[in-house]
């Protein structure tokens, strides 16, 4: 894991790597050689073997003599080098599950050609090339499922390592600690005074897990603060593609984009930014009051914060290639994170979540960016009944969690499950306040004249219907029933 390299730091990397009396689990030579088959399991078994034994990358070297090291160059040139009529890392990449961070750098050293091949460890699961997991054993490339108990050993670690303590860079200077991070915001939003020297700001972040002292003396910088403080995201090669993507749309539908950016900095410095972005560009409606036109955003501020600060908190870091998404139609907004929730979308409103990334979540309470643990979704579905919106939908799809929030619609123009999901998420939020939904609170949910009753009843007998709600007490007359959500009497 990294940041972007310049030339003089990869000739300055391999000649460092050259000094390695020997190949490694985490380190391959190779003069000519370039397989295309060949260099999908190497990124595999070198990945892999890079988690088993805590190293921030792997790597493969083109150029170099296996037994001497000398240096002997190569005609590999990764960057014109296809497979079919496909990009060799395009392909590579394809072909790996889960997908992973590599990049290939061609330098030059004794007026010879090199290739340096930097690979991520793996995290949270081994890598697959072409379904097929590899590992290293000394300096032999091996299939995974031949050696029992190094797979053993590397689900261990996978187990005892989560995200946020894994490195984001290694090995640098005090000066470039503070270079990378944007360490005045730390102590802004913790309330805490800035120390008067730079020793007194290290201290600080040590302690609190965002960098690392080595026994060099020098740092490393770890995945919570580089996600969160990053002055640049796009710095860190591994978390230059977690940064949050906004999408505005001219209509419902993608075919038109009106606006599309991509944030930069570490998600805690870059919230209240994002926020207020999204709130600007959001639609807005006018209400009639009386004589006077007011008018107002079209989703509650509190809503829009709790369903962003949800998907940054609880996407799959493992999933690259993708990150939070927010995107906005004319008539709705759509939250998106990699990864599907640990709990059923159904029970989002009553069961505490469960985060991958609890570190990372404590870290945003902290600092006052989300909600205590399960209070948030309550008080989203709280907002949209009290301004009177279609019930939010909260959904598993395809590896991802999406959240979306709709704009004012008259009931005659919602559908039957707009309705019931209204109906469903209301009831849910009575039960958890130690309250019942009856007839008359789900009329005021919608607004409804006492003397269309009739027609709360029928949503309510959908609902029933549906599975998702249940009459508490058969025994009394419908006028005075009262309904809890399914899954309270199991």
């Amino acid at each position: 894991m990294g940041i972007d390299r310049s030339d003089d730091y990869i000739i300055s990397l391999v000649k460092e790597l050259l000094k390695q009396p020997n190949e490694t689990e985490w380190l391959e030579f190779k003069h000519n050689n370039y397989d295309k088959e060949m260099i999908g399991e190497y990124i595999s078994a070198l990945s892999n073997s890079a988690a088993l034994h805590s190293k921030t990358n792997a790597y493969m070297i083109w150029g170099v003599d296996d037994d001497t090291h000398e240096v002997l160059g190569t005609d590999f040139k990764p960057t014109t080098t296809t497979k079919g009529n496909e990009a060799l890392e395009n392909w590579l990449l394809r072909l790996l599950t889960p997908k992973i961070e590599f990049k290939f750098y061609e330098v030059t050293i004794k007026e010879k050609n090199i290739v340096l091949l930097e690979i991520d460890p793996a995290y949270r699961n081994p890598v697959m090339f072409q379904g097929i997991e590899y590992i290293r054993l000394n300096s032999h490339k091996k299939k995974l499922k031949e050696l029992p108990e190094k797979e053993r050993e590397l689900w261990r670690v996978f187990d005892k390592i989560p995200f946020e303590k894994q490195i984001a860079v290694d090995n640098i200077g005090e000066r470039e600690v503070l270079d990378y991070l944007e360490y005045t915001k730390y102590f802004e939003l913790l309330k805490l005074p800035l120390p008067e020297n730079r020793e007194g700001i290290i201290k600080a972040l040590v302690l609190d897990d965002m960098i690392k002292k080595l026994d060099n003396g020098k740092f490393s910088i770890t995945n919570l603060g580089a996600i969160l403080f990053a002055k640049d995201l796009n710095k860190f090669t591994h978390l230059k593609r977690k940064v949050v993507r906004v999408i505005q749309y001219e209509n419902n539908t993608k075919i038109k984009t009106l606006k599309e950016i991509e944030g930069k900095k570490g998600y805690a410095i870059g919230f209240e930014g994002l926020i207020e972005y999204i709130n600007n560009i959001i639609p807005s409606n006018e209400v009639i009051k009386q004589a006077f036109r007011e008018t107002t955003p079209m989703y509650p501020e509190l809503s829009i914060r709790e369903l962003v600060a949800n998907a940054i908190i609880h996407q799959d870091f493992s999933q690259t290639g993708n990150s939070v998404m927010i995107e906005i139609y004319a008539n709705r907004l759509e939250v998106t994170n990699p990864g599907e929730p640990l709990v059923d979308t159904d029970r989002f409103l009553d069961t505490p979540p469960k985060s991958k990334n609890e570190i990372l979540a404590s870290f945003m309470r902290r600092i006052n960016i989300c909600e205590e643990r399960g209070s948030g979704i309550d008080k989203i579905v709280f907002e949209t009944e009290l301004y009177q919106l279609p019930a939010p939908i909260f959904e598993a799809t395809n590896g991802s969690t999406r959240s979306v929030l709709f704009a004012h619609k008259e009931l005659k123009d919602m559908h039957k499950g707009d309705k019931v999901r209204a109906c469903y998420l209301h009831c849910c939020l009575k039960y958890i306040q130690n309250d019942y939904m009856t007839n008359t609170s789900l009329r005021e949910r919608f607004d409804i004249d006492i003397k269309n009753r009739s027609m709360v009843s029928k949503i309510i007998n959908e609902t029933l219907e549906s599975g998702k709600i249940l009459i508490y007490d058969d025994s009394v007359g419908p006028k005075a029933r009262t309904y809890i959500p399914s899954w309270a009497r199991s």
